[in-house]
């Protein structure tokens, strides 16, 4: 039997479960990327703001419709579901379970376009929100919308669909919610709707400024991919009933977000979140160290032959580089909000990282490394070499990353493998590969100017053993 609204009687005493009547809550969210990270993460601080019920108007009606673009696994997982799924917090406690109850269904963008677009448009709809990862913003090369890339079946087209429909039904603006680890997210991904409405609507722009908000958010949780072990600890927790769309996490859990919203929202602050008026010092301190962090753990962790996260963080080198990238590189360059404490920051990131209880693969947080290493790696760089300080533990993970684009360890899952691939394999040493990728004909050309010693110090990190430090 299947986790559904109609089996929750069911389950053991210890398994927490929505406190709200689901049935008489509006669709408030539609979320565009419904993958693991959001079920445990926004729809999950989501139903805990609707599980107060106290009577406050932000305590109701913020049930989220999912958006798959194209893909039909999670709306397959979910609708047979009613929705509902089971966020299994692990320590080496062991794993405390709560059913979430704020999706109401999931839709396929490629199958129901004009649902998608019906729902964004829906009166009761106050907040589109994303986690479609940085390449579904089908940026360029200079951080501008291809697009090419920003075609029919892009978030873009379905969300000003449905922003037409509601500015020529009268209805007010929303707020649109990235949740993806974008530098300023708010603020890019304003700048590219506009780009996109200019091209396909001019005659929105105007009211898209007037009405629309884009709060820049940060967002930090570790869920790794659930496997069929994860699924049947979850199930023989649920006294055998099985659900597909269960996700795993650890117990810790922050979003910060940017107090600017076109029209209501949730409570969320009352359930943890963070309402700020400047989020730039958290999400630069979680761009820069934490992912930073887990790149350089992902990238150095496969090539010594690491399969997870907490593998690699307990090998003595990789936890030395990972402890230098965030201590020495990273958070010298961030300036600390009122009582953001960096130090104690990277010793609570290297505890989260040792857990041993979460499968984190290191080829999950491998993937998409071009569209990510100019936040977690290039920035932290750029604000050292200005200094003239070194940066040998991200040198030694960029060597590592060359590693992985010769396909070392595998497939190599990038929108650019291709290009890249090639670029790596034809250089005739390792400081040729740098150039090219950074000052020639890569992505990320002029991003990065590569000194005589960094160089060095890259050929050596090719070359040579693990560590650079």
């Amino acid at each position: 039997m299947r986790l559904s609204p109609e089996t929750l009687a069911s389950l053991p005493a210890q398994v927490a479960r929505p406190l709200y009547d689901r049935d008489a809550q509006d669709v408030g969210i539609v979320h565009f990327g419904i993958g693991a990270f959001h079920r445990a993460h926004q729809a999950w601080y989501t139903d805990a703001a609707m599980n107060l019920g106290d009577g406050n108007a932000g305590d109701r009606d913020w049930m989220i419709t999912g958006v798959s673009l194209r893909s039909p696994g999670v709306a397959r997982q979910m609708n047979p579901q009613g929705g509902l799924y089971t966020v299994a917090e692990q320590s080496g406690e062991g794993a405390t379970l709560r059913i979430v109850g704020s999706v109401r269904n999931v839709l396929v963008a490629s199958e129901e376009p004009d649902a998608v677009i019906a729902a964004v448009a829906a009166p009761a709809t106050h907040i589109v929100s994303l986690t479609v990862t940085e390449k579904g913003y089908c940026r360029n090369e200079a951080g501008d919308l291809d697009f090419d890339l920003a075609h029919s079946l892009s978030f873009y087209y379905f969300v000003t669909q449905g922003l037409l429909r509601r500015h020529k039904a009268g209805l007010p603006g929303i707020t649109l919610l990235s949740c993806d680890n974008l530098a300023d997210n708010g603020a890019k991904l304003n700048a590219l709707m506009l780009q996109y409405l200019g091209r396909h609507e001019p005659d929105l722009v105007d009211w898209f400024a007037q009405n629309c908000t884009c709060p820049a958010t940060m967002i930090d949780r570790i869920v790794p991919a659930t496997t069929d072990d994860d699924r049947a600890m979850v199930a023989a927790a649920l006294g055998g009933l099985t659900d597909e769309a269960c996700v795993i996490t650890e117990q810790f859990s922050q979003w910060v977000i940017e107090d600017n919203f076109a029209g209501p929202r949730p409570r969320w602050e009352a359930v943890g979140a963070q309402l700020v008026s400047h989020v730039a010092p958290y999400e630069t301190a979680k761009l820069r160290m934490l992912n930073g962090a887990h790149s350089l753990l992902a990238y150095c962790g496969l090539k010594a032959g690491h399969t997870y996260v907490h593998e690699a963080v307990a090998d003595p080198d990789l936890r030395q580089l990972a402890t230098r990238l965030m201590r020495q590189e990273a958070a010298p360059t961030i300036t600390p909000a009122p009582g953001q404490n960096l130090t104690a920051y990277a010793d609570a990131l290297i505890d989260r990282f040792a857990n041993p209880s979460l499968n984190h693969r290191l080829i999950q947080i491998a993937m998409d490394g071009s569209q990510k290493i100019p936040q977690r790696w290039l920035e932290t760089i750029a604000a050292n070499q200005a200094q003239g300080k070194p940066c040998p533990a991200i040198l030694s993970a960029i060597a590592a990353w060359i590693h992985h684009l010769q396909g070392h360890n595998g497939t190599v899952d990038d929108p650019m493998a291709d290009r890249l691939g090639a670029i790596a394999n034809r250089a005739a040493n390792p400081a040729d590969a740098v150039r090219a990728l950074f000052t020639g004909q890569g992505p990320h050309a002029g991003t990065w100017q590569p000194t005589a010693a960094d160089l060095q110090t890259l050929t050596a990190a090719c070359t040579g053993v693990q560590t650079a430090v």
